[in-house]
């Protein structure tokens, strides 16, 4: 057996208040969409970076911006999506975050479809109350009831309470991996079904990937919930010019999470990340709003810095 690599890439944007992927359309079978990617050819790729953008590029016909480094995806049983793989090939695959300000008509083989297409649980912005991880609670609990002592049983319900808290108020956005990763080994979503032949996955447990393209999605969701407080990153995905209230709905589309209006503003105004152009935006469907731009030369200032995410 040898070893085959390949890249994918999370690629994200934002549209219409929500938080977007882009995927590859797959034909009929246990899974409708994959994460562009490729395989890495030594002798054709100078740097995995170069060849990432080569393959994004030709699968779904743009070029990707901001793009930096995942994590590296080797678990025994993997398949991978490369077709250059000989069959019996360990596939390792190199996971890559990458940022783009618009969502630019995809070839007809892919799609902008929305994170909360996988991750329904994830999305709180209509409030402190979750119907989708309500619906999964039951199982979890089941779960947690069918361990083999009281000590096992314990340290389910641990886990299940700390990264699927009752409480909103305890509620880790970042913890997208954590989360997912519980309901696979639980056997609740459609990986875990197709490789333990299973029966149907449990109700609002979003919708599967081929191989193990959800796991690296949620590895990157994870990374970008996290990296808008201490990076401003935001900025990679919005217009030259936008709203306050654009950006706020573009944060809250990606932490899901409804932010407290006045809070976030004077946070934001601390940063120095915006300036103001004089110019009022009619098309707002209410009073006029100032357009804004990002001033780039504050990052050399406070390169640390990212956006404080205030809950409403």
């Amino acid at each position: 057996m040898s070893l085959a690599i390949e890249l994918s890439a999370v690629v994200v944007t934002v549209k219409d208040n929500e938080a977007l992927v882009l995927c590859l359309n797959l034909p009929r079978g246990e899974a409708a969409f994959a994460l562009p990617s490729g395989p890495f050819i030594p002798e054709n790729h100078r740097t995995f970076d170069l060849a990432l953008r080569a393959f994004v590029r030709e699968q779904t016909g743009f070029d990707i911006g901001y793009v930096e480094q995942l994590y590296s995806f080797g678990d025994d049983g993997r398949q991978g999506i490369a077709a250059s793989a000989p069959d019996g090939d360990r596939v390792v695959s190199v996971g890559y975050l990458a940022l783009t300000p618009q969502a630019v008509q995809a070839r007809f083989d892919a799609a902008w479809v929305p994170f909360n297409r996988f991750f329904p649980w994830e999305d709180w912005r209509r409030g402190d109350n979750n119907p989708d991880l309500e619906v999964l609670r039951p199982a979890l609990r089941d779960w947690c009831d069918t361990a083999a002592s009281a000590t096992e049983h314990a340290l389910r319900l641990r886990r299940v309470e700390t990264i699927f808290p009752d409480d909103f108020d305890n509620w880790n956005e970042e913890r997208v991996l954590d989360r997912y990763e519980l309901l696979y080994s639980v056997g609740l979503t459609g990986e875990a079904q197709r490789t333990r032949d299973g029966g149907p996955p449990a109700p609002s447990s979003g919708e599967p990937m081929a191989s193990d393209h959800r796991r690296i999605l949620a590895t990157g969701l994870s990374r970008l919930r996290g990296k808008l407080k201490y990076r401003p990153v935001i900025f990679e995905l919005m217009p030259e010019q936008f709203t306050l209230l654009e950006l706020q709905k573009s944060l809250e589309a990606l932490s899901g999470l409804r932010l407290h209006k006045q809070n976030f503003r004077r946070a934001l105004d601390r940063t120095g990340f915006v300036t103001p152009l004089g110019i009022m935006r009619e098309d707002t469907g209410g009073r006029p709003a100032e357009l804004y731009s990002y001033n780039r030369d504050q990052f050399h200032f406070s390169p640390s810095l990212g956006l404080s995410l205030p809950r409403a």
